[in-house]
């Protein structure tokens, strides 16, 4: 099992869980430090069309991340709502790019 981040990440990017992940498996297009300084600069449109993903090849599946995000976004792979189902393919796919 491993879990994956779904569509309320979408344009919000919180970075609450990629503090608490043990392993260091969340990761986006844009680094922690990049997403702050847009969210410092009052930038946040600019991370209209951008989230983090789950690496399901490094991720222990402690759940460690899912409690810490504010917009639940953060799901077990069994669990994930069939409406972001979609999700599941996209959060690896962003990995084998």
């Amino acid at each position: 099992m491993t879990f994956v981040i779904t569509e309320p990440c979408l344009g919000t990017c919180d970075t609450s869980c990629v503090d608490v992940c043990p392993v260091d498996c969340i990761h986006g297009p844009l680094s922690v430090e990049e997403i702050e300084q847009i969210k410092l600069d009052g930038e946040e449109a600019k991370l209209a069309d951008i989230q983090l993903y789950i690496d399901p090849a490094i991720c222990i599946d402690c759940g460690a991340c899912e409690p810490e995000c504010p917009v639940e976004a953060i799901f077990d792979e069994y669990h994930v709502p069939d409406k972001w189902s979609d999700y599941l393919d996209k959060n690896a796919a962003f990995f084998e790019e």
